[in-house]
């Protein structure tokens, strides 16, 4: 099968194309033909070295995909050979064929093309966990939303206006703010020009949100409590900004507030199979309508062009999810 690798570590430059064995699905797994992977910033840490990935995860980048079942592990009882889906992965995404275990496998929407379902997985398991699960989003809720138009955020925005939620979201440019606005949220921040945590007040009548989603933490940690509702949570999914941050404690404490972080790659394949149980229940039933939950797609590239969509997370220019095609795509 083809897949794409590096021989060492470095710009986005060292990615190639290469020939290896198709894998073999263990028991509990099944092994599906590729005909989408996502590109995710993960992929580019793992790229540069700096996110190794878990002890018994493929090499291989790409964390989801969407194609068709084409070989079960022993045990597997829910999915047949032939099957259209959409999965999470530790890794080999960026491959022709890829195993995981079937917990972590969902059905292609009715309606949506693989591409469009490569979108799903990782950035649905990352925001649902994170905002509906651990956050605690109710009816009603307001969520302050940063980088509204990286995958997390478009994702992060949608789900929230389809759970009953409405959704503030920061971006670096007017371009972007039309965009958060477009994909759904209630009002966008420009945080170059404008203070989010000034306009979050303002916009929320000095109330403040019940949940922020902060994937770039650091400095915003701060700035993310003085945002804060009475009770408001605070989900850390990445570190843009810095690993590191300094925390009022009573400014914490007055508000009862709760922070908190996680990763969702090394965690189990028990763990991630409840997510998508969740996923299933609350959340694909919706997907079919493709209202207010619709695919974004910001680009689509070849294998052989995986440097080009690698240098295009890295400018964050993109809006959505870019996607990798085994061949030649027939849409950008």
């Amino acid at each position: 099968m083809k897949y794409v690798t590096y021989d060492s570590e470095g710009p986005a430059e060292v990615l190639k194309v290469a020939q290896m064995e198709a894998p073999e699905p263990r028991a509990g797994e099944v092994r599906i033909t590729v005909e989408a992977a996502g590109v995710s910033r993960a992929d580019v840490m793992q790229r540069r070295g700096q996110y190794p990935p878990p002890p018994g995860a493929s090499m291989i980048l790409g964390l989801d995909v969407a194609g068709t079942i084409s070989a079960l592990g022993q045990g597997v009882g829910e999915w047949q050979v032939g099957d259209r889906v959409c999965a999470l992965v530790s890794g080999g995404g960026y491959a022709e064929e890829v195993c995981t275990p079937a917990g972590m496998v969902l059905p292609v929407p009715e309606g949506w093309s693989s591409i469009e379902a490569a979108t799903l997985p990782e950035n649905g398991f990352t925001v649902f966990d994170n905002m509906v699960t651990r956050a605690r989003l109710r009816e009603g809720d307001v969520v302050l939303v940063h980088g509204g138009t990286s995958g997390i955020g478009s994702t992060a925005i949608m789900f929230a206006k389809a759970l009953g939620a409405r959704a503030i979201a920061t971006a670096g440019s007017e371009e972007k703010c039309n965009a958060c606005l477009a994909i759904g949220a209630g009002d966008a921040v420009n945080y170059k020009t404008h203070d989010f945590v000034e306009e979050t007040l303002r916009i929320t009548d000095g109330r403040g949100v019940d949940v922020i989603v902060d994937i770039v933490c650091g400095p915003y940690i701060p700035r993310d409590l003085s945002a804060l509702a009475m009770d408001g949570r605070i989900a850390c999914i990445a570190t843009q900004g810095g690993r590191r941050a300094e925390l009022d404690v009573a400014a914490l404490m007055h508000r009862r507030g709760t922070i908190f972080g996680t990763s969702l790659r090394p965690r189990t394949p028990e763990e991630k199979g409840a997510i998508a149980d969740a996923l299933r229940e609350r959340i694909w039933r919706l997907l079919p309508r493709r209202d207010p939950i619709r695919p974004l797609v910001d680009t689509v590239y070849s294998f052989d062009e995986a440097a080009e969509a690698h240098r295009r997370m890295e400018s964050s220019l993109h809006i959505g999810k870019i996607v990798l095609t085994p061949v030649e795509p027939s849409i950008r």
